[in-house]
């Protein structure tokens, strides 16, 4: 089948079961394994760096081995036993369904009117406080998380997926969950979640770079404001105290043409962020989805341009054997097209 075969029936997967509640995922073992590694650290060295660093490294290592274990497994079993496998472990790392389905929790409780609601699903998907938040404030939230999450949930993992396969792909969710339990400020975890947090920023730095643009283009392909948006990228996208979230935010807020940033509560405490985009017009709920159409849209090309990026330096490989990399890059970036096309009516209420 080949790494960008596999990728791409993952991806295929992801878009049609999302992500089942009952199905096991790494997530949660990843996540179990941490909070355990850090009572024992915490315990031997306290609240340190050096503890933190020494649970983010087990952890990390643990994931890899663990997946490359199942890897091997499968490959004695047989063949095609490793290539459903591969397809299963890397399918667990992405979320781009499972991002949309909680963002559009919000998108329906803000369009019945129901702030309550509204409050209750964004919560789920940022960590602040949301029972100040207005309507408007509880979409920009949601979409500040789809513009961030597109690369912490879909663009990042396939790139690992891409340069080391399914055990790439585990290594980076590792990293991201976490950075997602231990990379905060306050005093629990200003040392303790120093290491996650750094590691996040490294395994993100490159993503994040090649996502942004691609989400300007993407804003080209739905017809939205391409220009506005790779403009409120190069002005905007180094405000965001993250090196890497900032990026995508801005170019997702010019693509809406609404501005994100500003105002936050943590813990009771408000904190003021640098504004990104331009105020053009209030974030409403017609935003969220029309973010998640942006989103689907940069995945299917980022999935074009990597399939097009691995097939170069396997020329006479498997790749270019099985199915030529022209052919993987239409079908890259059609398997998010139907999901495009569902969210089309929010996309005419957005574009310029």
């Amino acid at each position: 089948m080949g790494l960008p075969m596999q990728i791409l029936a993952a991806t295929a997967l992801d878009l049609v079961l999302g992500d089942p509640r009952w199905l096991p995922h790494p997530v949660r073992g990843i996540g179990w394994l941490a909070s355990r590694l850090e009572g024992l650290a915490r315990r031997g060295l306290g609240p340190t760096r050096l503890a933190g660093l020494l649970t983010a490294l087990f952890v990390v290592a643990l994931a890899g081995l663990a997946a490359w274990g199942l890897m091997r497994a499968a490959a004695q079993i047989d063949p095609w036993a490793a290539e459903i496998v591969a397809v299963l472990v890397i399918y667990t790392t992405i979320a781009p369904c499972d991002l949309a389905r909680h963002s559009r929790r919000v998108f329906r409780a803000l369009a019945d009117g129901d702030l309550a609601t509204a409050r209750l699903a964004v919560a789920n998907i940022v960590g602040r406080d949301v029972a100040r938040l207005d309507a408007s404030g509880v979409a920009r939230a949601a979409v500040e998380s789809v513009a961030e999450s597109t690369v912490d949930g879909v663009t990042a993992p396939l790139f690992y997926a891409f340069l080391a396969g399914p055990v790439g792909a585990v290594v980076y969710r590792a990293v991201n969950t976490l950075d997602s339990m231990f990379g905060h400020r306050d005093d629990r975890y200003r040392d303790f979640g120093w290491a996650a947090a750094r590691i996040d920023d490294v395994a993100n730095y490159v993503p994040a770079r090649l996502t942004a643009p691609l989400l300007c283009l993407a804003a080209l392909v739905l017809g939205q404001r391409p220009l506005a948006a790779l403009r409120i990228l190069i002005r905007d996208g180094r405000k965001h105290p993250s090196p890497n979230a900032g990026l995508t935010e801005a170019a997702m807020a010019g693509a809406l043409g609404v501005q994100l940033g500003g105002r936050v509560w943590y813990d009771g405490e408000p904190i003021d962020k640098p504004t990104i985009g331009d105020d053009l017009e209030p974030v409403g709920p017609r935003h969220i989805r029309a973010a998640n159409a942006l989103m689907f849209a940069t995945t299917g090309l980022f999935l074009a341009v990597a399939c097009l990026g691995y097939a170069v330096p396997h020329t006479g490989s498997d790749v270019q054997n099985s199915i030529s990399p022209g052919k993987l890059s239409s079908v890259a970036a059609g398997l998010c097209l139907a999901k495009c096309v569902r969210l089309s009516p929010s996309l005419r209420e957005v574009a310029p």
